[in-house]
């Protein structure tokens, strides 16, 4: 399928609050797609952020939330090679020393160990299934909005980044939308 996905106009709770998020990744995707190493290390003013920086700082969360601590399975690496001490901070740091093709396959496979696990708890949980977070319960919907607020924000970082690189501009990748189902 060509384009990108869209929460339905009427649709489940699960189908919105997942179609949501699979929006935000895909313009995410969007606006760090095609950059080579130099233009992946480019900050905007006083920033140090960067698409390399955000790409693996959000394959970590990725990780981190829906692997580790929602599907219960172990940290993979690189982030399991890491001291858990300041691990966030140094994921920022190291994406500098990453090559592009690196960064785009740590995003592109955490994002589809999050998808697997998502719909595994789904199925069996619900949106308000609850799982431990930080050692307190939270709800499955709750991830989901955090998580759109999280794509929400690095997504608006790389929009004033990739302009910055080559000026692409727009707030949708390219193709038509499609209403995102789980179900197909």
């Amino acid at each position: 399928m060509t384009g990108y996905p869209e929460p339905p106009l009427v649709g489940s709770e699960t189908d919105t609050l997942v179609g949501s998020l699979e929006r935000q990744r895909a313009t995410f995707a969007h606006k760090c797609a095609d950059l080579g190493g130099d233009q992946l290390r480019m900050t905007v003013g006083a920033s140090s952020v960067t698409l390399g920086g955000l790409l693996k700082h959000l394959a970590y969360m990725e990780d981190l939330n829906f692997t580790w601590e929602l599907g219960g399975r172990a940290l993979p690496s690189p982030w399991s090679e890491l001291p858990e001490e300041n691990r966030g901070e140094v994921v920022w740091r190291s994406a500098s020393d990453d090559d592009p093709e690196t960064l785009y396959r740590l995003w592109d496979e955490a994002v589809g160990r999050s998808r697997t696990v998502l719909r595994e708890v789904l199925g069996e949980r619900g949106p308000g299934g609850t799982y431990l977070t930080g050692g307190e319960p939270g709800t499955l919907r709750r991830l989901l909005v955090d998580f759109i607020e999280e794509y929400g924000r690095h997504t608006g970082h790389a929009d004033l980044i990739r302009e910055s690189v080559d000026g692409r501009v727009g707030e949708d990748p390219p193709g038509r939308p499609y209403p995102f189902s789980l179900t197909g």
